[in-house]
């Protein structure tokens, strides 16, 4: 199969952020496929053109598209645009079998959708938000003109897609309910680095010694992103609860974006901004194994959003996978695998009832040892990268024949 696989946001494993993309593409060079991934560059560095390198046997191709956490809603979307214009010229240019083309941001449908015209091959889309729905449920999009739009383009990525892949049950149940048949819908949420999270004492030893601020007080750890929507001063809350009752334990948040100053500053304010709670900057994939392996419990966080509830957080699988209990502060699904599988704590929204929750799981080592056990467990059996690849190559190659029976039927 030759694949041209569109992800305005694709990271290597030597970058910050999700690398769901470079797992899945990589495991596909392994069977056999072409792939080429057409993707943008987002270090402010001068360059201007396309360039090309090879990650793993993948093609990629990088567009300059300036990109940070910290942008406005404006400046992403004339990111979004920017993007979507260069990668359609692109994609027409290339050769494809089959496009593949995943969200955020939902823009990415324009340059499939125009390849697969000038390639006549199928595309399969991977909902990984569900947009419109998230930026009008915290307020980005609020004029009826641009809902209207966005709600149209939705509609446009579904009707261009062969087979769609959702994250998660409720984003499959987001992409039904626009009219999508159910039967072309398949759930692959995000999976567990089963290799790269199984890290030895030594490895935890290292993050520890790299930060003897914390000393030995058991962390739980947040790695990830500082937006609107993960609501992170809920740690800083957290971390001043736990501090009043003398629980010894330290909160670590390792990330960067938009609300990051504003967590330190709620922090400073509590004060316990380095006495209970520790801020540290993103790190590479690589780089947060060590803090995984460190961490006693691993936390994921939103506002109150009934949406949110429908995520599928890189944090939660990448606990799982380090076999990290996890603790979680909204419901939806994984609440819900928490609870059937006993490998962690959905907490309460009030902080002090959080730390009330968490005095009591740190007081029983037993029931840390078995939760985390079960983590990796869970983690093997259903959220295995390799698995979950096999899932995807094998909806690629549904749509790919069933375009090619339905051509052969053409012809007849």
């Amino acid at each position: 199969m030759d694949l041209l696989y569109l992800h305005q946001y694709f990271n290597t494993p030597d970058m910050n952020g999700s690398t769901r993309s470079w797992e899945l593409a990589r495991r596909l060079v392994d069977r056999g496929h072409r792939v080429r991934m057409l993707t943008s560059w987002r270090e402010n560095d001068g360059s201007r053109d396309w360039f090309v390198t090879d990650e793993a046997g993948i093609e990629v191709h990088w567009l300059p598209v300036p990109y940070d956490n910290n942008m406005g809603y404006p400046q992403r979307l004339r990111a979004f645009g920017r993007f979507a214009i260069g990668a359609a010229r692109r994609a027409a240019s290339l050769s494809a079998d089959l496009v593949f083309a995943t969200s955020t941001p939902l823009t990415i449908a324009l340059p499939a959708a125009y390849a697969i015209r000038r390639q006549r091959c199928p595309m399969v889309f991977e909902v990984r938000d569900l947009w419109p729905e998230m930026p009008i449920a915290v307020g980005a999009l609020r004029h009826p003109l641009l809902i209207r739009l966005a709600r149209e383009l939705e509609r446009f990525a579904y009707r261009n897609a062969a087979r769609v892949v959702a994250l998660s049950p409720g984003m499959r149940d987001g992409v039904v309910a626009t009219g999508y048949p159910p039967e072309r819908v398949r759930v692959i949420p995000n999976s567990c680095d089963l290799a790269l999270f199984d890290a030895s004492p030594t490895t935890a030893r290292s993050f520890r010694d790299l930060h003897p601020e914390l000393g030995e007080r058991p962390i739980l750890l947040y790695a990830g992103t500082l937006g609107r929507i993960n609501g992170v001063d809920y740690l800083a809350h957290l971390a001043a609860a736990l501090g009043a009752q003398g629980t010894p334990l330290n909160v670590v948040i390792i990330g960067d974006g938009a609300q990051g100053e504003q967590v330190r500053d709620t922090a400073r304010r509590l004060g316990v901004l380095d006495r209970h709670l520790f801020m540290y900057p993103m790190c590479s994939k690589q780089g947060i194994v060590a803090a995984f392996a460190a961490a006693e419990m691993a936390i994921s966080c939103f506002v109150d959003l009934p949406e949110m509830e429908k995520n599928s957080a890189n944090k939660f699988f990448d606990a799982l996978a380090s076999g990290t209990p996890v603790a979680i502060n909204y419901g939806g699904w994984q609440a819900e695998l928490i609870e059937r599988h006993d490998i962690g704590l959905r907490l309460s929204r009030d902080p002090r009832r959080a730390a009330k929750q968490l005095e009591a799981w740190f007081a029983d080592a037993a029931q840390q040892a078995r939760a985390g056990a079960k983590a990796r467990e869970l983690a093997r059996t259903r959220f295995s990268r390799d698995h979950l690849a096999d899932e995807l190559e094998a909806v690629l190659q549904e749509a790919l024949d069933e375009r090619q029976a339905n051509q052969r039927q053409h012809q007849l």
